[in-house]
């Protein structure tokens, strides 16, 4: 995901069909759709482990003297 100069973001989605690359094309989106984004793959993601590679938003974090959290 990148910046765009007018403050959007744009994210390059990527169109396969049985594992061929179709086409890319651009996702132009406002700061609060990817943050709508962001918190729903979270969401979804939740159930499943945290790979290794994963950003650093995915890791837990421990706060001293409370409970984990994501």
């Amino acid at each position: 995901m990148n910046r765009e100069p007018d403050g959007q973001m744009a994210l390059t989605l990527q169109i396969t069909r049985h594992g061929d690359l179709v086409a890319t094309a651009p996702l132009q989106l406002t700061v609060a759709e990817a943050e709508r984004i962001h918190a729903a793959l979270c969401h979804a993601l939740d159930q499943d482990p945290v790979p290794d590679d994963a950003p650093e938003c995915r890791k837990p974090i421990q706060y001293p003297g409370g409970r984990q959290r994501f």
